[in-house]
């Protein structure tokens, strides 16, 4: 039988033993053992003071946190979300970057609605809006002047103030919804585009998964259902309200893109500034000396020759006796 049959013959058998396969190779030489430090003066032993090999082999185990401990990283993250704003006006409180933050808790969850509904911001828009709808006429059972003016703004008001509080209060604590909007913030442009349209009607949860946003959705239309009791006669109903709510569903959307997109655009503009005041910022190329030709220089009393032919002529006075031919 040949060596390499009767290895994997003795490779077959359990526990093997290997002195027979190596019977003319000779025994290898014992490694030498590495000393181990003196004990400590604590009286621990070498076996105490050596770390265990196979436990620091194990991978380090991550502690679960508590609810305690998330409540805590969740107002930390909540403070900074509530100094966010877009130019410096806008308020983006909603908006979160990191996909993995905490979970609010509904306490949590009534003080950002609160903060969202109260900011000056708010009230300026929709004063901008029921000036507008004054200036349109849109209501003309409200009057003009400073009354009507207060009845189209109260209504605009109303509006946002109902659909903050069932779709991101009410409801989100009742069914465990998030009422932030997380950003993706990479990958392609189409695709970040159907992302953000399709969170009105899906988000993340409290515990961590995705599904169907029902609060944002049922809160649009129950603020729409609720306008039915400032809004004129003529302008109530079942039709109407279900068109109030679908239409802040529509501009859901559109904010959606908005806080997608608006640190990428934030950005680009922010390096092409800085790129504008590095250019800005170096000194001027040094310019070059004006080149001048020098002048030769001749003998006292010597002609110049024309260009091409620079042999100095010498005056008729210098001339020798012996060189002027006689007359």
């Amino acid at each position: 039988m040949c060596a390499g049959a009767q290895s994997t013959a003795l490779d077959e058998l359990p526990d093997a033993p290997q002195a027979n396969a190596q019977q003319n190779t000779p025994p290898p030489t014992p490694a030498p053992v590495p000393q181990s430090p003196a004990p400590a003066a604590t009286g621990a032993t070498p076996a105490q003071q050596q770390p265990d090999s196979s436990s620091s082999a194990q991978p380090a185990q991550t502690v679960p946190e508590t609810k305690e401990q998330k409540a805590e990283r969740a107002r930390r993250e909540l403070e900074a979300e509530e100094h966010q704003r877009m130019l410096g006006v806008v308020p983006m409180f909603n908006v979160q970057d990191n996909v993995n933050a905490a979970p609010m808790t509904p306490k949590q969850k009534y003080q950002l609605f609160f903060k969202s509904s109260t900011d000056w911001y708010v009230f300026a828009i929709t004063a901008i809006d029921g000036e507008l709808s004054l200036l349109g006429k849109e209501y003309p059972s409200y009057g003009e002047g400073g009354e009507g003016f207060a009845k189209y703004w109260g209504a605009a008001y109303a509006d946002t103030f109902d659909g903050n509080l069932w779709g991101n209060a009410i409801l989100t604590s009742w069914w465990h919804e998030d009422p932030r909007y997380y950003r993706m913030g990479h990958g392609k442009f189409i695709k970040r585009v159907g992302y953000s349209a399709f969170t009105t009607i899906w988000c993340k949860r409290d515990k961590g998964t995705w599904g169907p946003n029902y609060a944002n959705v049922a809160g649009n239309f129950i603020g729409g259902a609720i306008s039915n009791l400032y809004y004129p006669s003529d302008q109530r109903g079942v039709v109407l309200s279900l068109g109030r709510g679908a239409s802040v569903t529509y501009e859901g959307i559109v904010g959606a893109e908005i806080a997608e997109f608006w640190p990428d655009i934030a950005q680009h503009f922010m390096k092409k500034r800085q790129k504008l005041d590095r250019q800005d910022a170096q000194p001027p190329a040094p310019t070059p000396p004006p080149t001048t030709n020098p002048q030769p220089t001749t003998p006292p009393g010597t002609r110049m020759q024309p260009e091409g032919n620079q042999t100095p002529t010498p005056a008729p006075q210098d001339q020798k006796p012996q060189d002027q031919t006689p007359q």
